[in-house]
């Protein structure tokens, strides 16, 4: 009782010079929904996610474009190389953007991370090789390390009650970043071919068939990077000979707090050098990112599995659609997803909680999945309508789980740590994203090879497998593995 007092009592001090402590006094003086604060998150992981996954829809055709796939059947193999090269990048680093940003702030990190968007994906879409299509994706990879400290950020910049709704915006964001990238990619590539009247095959888009949708990310992203400059700093910098000010807020975290008027500045930074060599040992933080790689490497698997099968012939047990209509269908679950992150989200997150969410729609989504293989028998209108519903609804069932997660992350640390938990996150997220691509781009090769096999012919084997990785994702959320 004596210590949470105490803290209480601290939570009423704040440095004239702190950026952390003035978004605090900001933030405390409003009222209502923070809705510029949740706009600008919203953008920045949008920026972010948009390049992940919007190769997906054409990288079959590039691959095919670039002559290196000997067979047709091979062309999955090379996909997924290309697909990793960018979470091989991202596992690299993400724990070093992380420790960035728990030193110099969130700000540098998330300008950093959209600078490079602006430049190699840039670059990506103006590949003539499949090795240059590797290395900028790779580069792209390394230098976004935004997504981790964006996470801490969407914390830091909100009031307690509104937390939740932060990270839920952070993943909505993220969740149709990878619906609306593909989406983009579906409609714009090739746009000789499919616009003829507006770009010449002579015409630089002509000439670099898969730039245009890359073209219009980094502008996008470029518009971003300017527009970070004026976002609020979060992290607390308390230097030696800042003054420190009464004021009548009391949300501030009391990690975030360096010393008090009566300087037990020693003791409080004893406690964080303390704090931080045990964050390897925190048990809630680390179930819940063993938990999290699971999940992730199941949803960048069906990522690049879904447009792989959806572009292939009839033939290997695919849909034989167009980018575009990849496009369409992606472009649907991107509204379809973002209408319930914003609207519905937070109230079915507050009578369930995260973790029972996250299993209801773990447990919900097996079955989902298992009827995939099936649409292929379909056509018209009806495999339309049902394969976009099931696209909207498997994307809702896969937001929850992340956005639950993150609640989970985010809770289990204090703020000065939060940057390198989620640097964790993101480099162990990563590795399990890279395999995806390569593990789920053979694994679609090898079924299309083996469309008379007796057990789990063709492309029911490929979903089963992701039923398989799911089933282990929920079971891990059980007690005694995931502690919250």
């Amino acid at each position: 009782m004596a210590q949470k007092s105490e803290e209480r009592l601290l939570a009423k001090k704040y440095y004239e010079n702190c950026p952390g402590c003035k978004a605090n006094q900001i933030n405390n003086s409003r009222s209502g929904l923070p809705i510029p604060e949740l706009f600008s998150i919203s953008v920045i992981v949008l920026c972010t996610a948009l390049p992940v996954s919007s190769l997906f829809p054409f990288l079959y055709f590039m691959i095919r474009d670039f002559g290196i796939a000997k067979r047709e059947e091979d062309i999955g193999y090379y996909a997924g190389y290309v697909g990793s090269s960018f979470m091989v990048g991202r596992a690299l680093t993400s724990v070093l953007w992380g420790v960035v940003a728990d030193h110099y702030g969130r700000k540098p990190v998330i300008i950093m991370g959209t600078m490079a968007v602006v430049t190699f994906n840039t670059l990506f879409g103006l590949s003539v090789n499949c090795g240059m299509a590797i290395c900028t994706r790779f580069l792209l990879g390394s230098f976004n390390g935004l997504l981790g400290p964006i996470k801490a950020y969407a914390i830091e910049i909100l009031r307690e009650e509104h937390q939740a709704l932060g990270l839920s915006t952070v993943s909505a964001a993220w969740a149709v970043g990878l619906i609306i990238g593909p989406a983009l990619g579906g409609f714009l590539a090739q746009p000789a071919e499919k616009y003829p009247n507006i770009f010449s095959k002579e015409s630089l888009f002509g000439r670099f068939p898969y730039f245009l949708p890359c073209l219009c990310i980094s502008l996008f992203a470029f518009v971003v990077t300017i527009a970070s400059c004026w976002l609020p700093e979060t992290l607390h910098m308390h230097n030696e000979g800042d003054i420190l000010l009464d004021d009548s807020f009391t949300e501030l975290e009391p990690a975030s707090i360096g010393c008090n008027a009566n300087g037990e500045a020693q003791e409080n930074e004893e406690r964080k050098l303390i704090s931080r060599g045990s964050i390897m040992k925190n048990g809630p933080l680390m179930s819940s990112i063993i938990v999290y790689c699971i999940f992730s490497l199941h949803d960048m698997a069906y990522t690049e599995i879904f447009s792989l099968w959806a572009v292939s012939p009839r033939m290997f047990g695919g849909l034989s659609y167009s980018t575009e209509d990849v496009g369409e269908v992606l472009a649907i679950s991107g509204f379809g997803l973002l209408a319930f992150q914003l609207f519905l989200y937070p109230y079915v997150e507050k009578i369930l909680g995260p973790v029972k969410l996250l299993r209801v729609a773990g447990i919900l989504s097996i079955p989902l999945l298992a009827s995939y293989p099936l649409l292929a028998m379909l056509s018209g209108f009806s495999l339309s309508m049902l394969l976009n519903c099931a696209s909207v609804i498997k994307n809702v069932f896969s937001v929850s789980i992340i956005t639950g997660l993150f609640i989970v992350q985010n809770r289990a640390v204090d703020q000065d740590q939060r940057g390198a938990a989620n640097g964790i996150a993101m480099t162990a997220n990563s590795i399990f994203k890279a395999v995806a691509p390569i593990g789920g781009g053979s694994l679609f090769s090898w079924a299309q090879k083996h469309q008379d096999a007796v057990f789990l012919p063709g492309d029911h084997m490929v979903f089963f497998v992701l039923n398989v990785v799911t089933a282990i994702g929920v079971l891990m959320t059980f007690k005694p593995f995931l502690r919250t």
